[in-house]
C-alpha cells in the first residue's frame, strides 16, 4: 500500500501533493460541508464535539486549528470554551472564504480568526499555543513529520495537540460495507455534487493509506510528544489522538 503522502488527488503528472490538495479544497469548497454531513450522515459533528470536550477538559486559552477548512471545528472550540481565543489555518482561500461567512453568522467574530497559509511552515513563533487541533487534515499533509514537528513547535510546554481523522475499521463485519460505501457510494456522489471526479475517489485512498493507531501514535512520539492516545468512534471509522508537549 502506498503512504499517504504519495497518494495525490490528481495524479503524479499534476504537481507536487500540497499544490493539488489545496487546488482540490478549493475546487470543492462550495459542496464541501455538504459532503461532511452526507458521506457520515451527520455523525461528524458528534465526532468534534467529542474532541472538543477532550480540549475543555485539558484547558486552553489559545488554540490554532491546523487545515481549518471552513472552520467547523474552530467555531464549535469557541463555542463551548467561552475565554478560548482560536486561530485557524488552511491552505485553500476558497475554504476559509467559506469559513469567515460561518464565523460572522455565528456571531464568534471577535474570538476566531482564519488566515490562509502552510500548515508545513507555519507562521507562528514557538510556543505560542495552549492547544493545537486538526480535524479531518493530517492525511493531506505533504510531509507527515514535518507537520507534526510544526505543531509541536507551536504548542507551549505541558499544550495539547489534538488530531480527529477518519480511520479503517478493523471489524471483519464492518470492513466490507466500509469499502463499498467509501470506494463506491461516495466517490460517485461526490462527484455528482462537487463536479470534482478526483477529490472523492481521493478520499478513500488518503484513508486507507494514513497511518492509524500505533503507527500515528508513533508520529506524535517522534516530534517530541508525550502521553500519545488514540480513541477510536463508531466501529473505528474516525480516531482521536492526543499527545502533550513536555513541560
Amino acid at each position: 500500500m502506498a503512504d499517504c503522502e504519495e497518494i495525490t488527488p490528481y495524479g503524479d503528472a499534476s504537481g507536487a501533493k500540497g499544490g493539488q490538495v489545496k487546488a482540490m479544497f478549493d475546487n470543492i469548497a462550495p459542496a464541501y460541508d455538504f459532503m461532511n454531513r452526507a458521506m457520515t450522515l451527520g455523525v461528524d459533528k458528534l465526532w468534534r464535539r467529542s474532541a472538543v470536550k477532550t480540549l475543555r477538559r485539558h484547558g486552553a486559552g489559545s488554540v490554532l486549528d491546523v487545515a481549518t477548512g471552513t472552520g467547523d471545528l474552530a467555531i464549535q472550540i469557541a463555542g463551548a470554551l467561552a475565554d478560548a481565543t482560536v486561530t485557524g489555518i488552511d491552505l485553500s482561500e476558497k475554504m476559509i472564504e467559506i469559513g469567515r461567512r460561518k464565523i460572522a453568522d455565528s456571531g464568534l467574530g471577535d474570538r476566531i480568526s482564519l488566515m490562509q497559509g502552510d500548515c508545513l511552515a507555519l507562521p507562528m513563533a514557538d510556543g505560542s499555543f495552549d492547544a493545537v487541533t486538526v480535524a479531518y487534515g493530517v492525511r493531506n499533509f505533504e510531509n507527515l513529520a514535518g507537520g507534526y514537528a510544526e505543531m509541536a513547535r507551536v504548542l507551549r510546554p505541558g499544550g495539547l495537540l489534538m488530531v480527529l481523522e477518519l480511520s479503517t475499521p478493523q471489524s471483519a463485519l464492518v470492513r466490507p460495507l466500509y469499502n463499498i460505501y467509501t470506494r463506491c457510494v461516495i466517490p460517485a456522489v461526490g462527484k455528482l455534487i462537487s463536479h470534482d471526479s478526483g477529490a472523492y475517489s481521493y478520499l478513500p485512498k488518503s484513508i486507507e493509506a494514513v497511518p492509524q493507531g500505533e503507527r500515528m501514535l508513533d508520529l506524535m512520539r517522534a516530534a517530541g510528544l508525550a502521553d500519545a492516545r488514540c480513541r477510536r468512534f463508531t466501529f473505528g471509522v474516525c480516531s482521536l489522538y492526543t499527545a502533550v508537549k513536555p513541560r
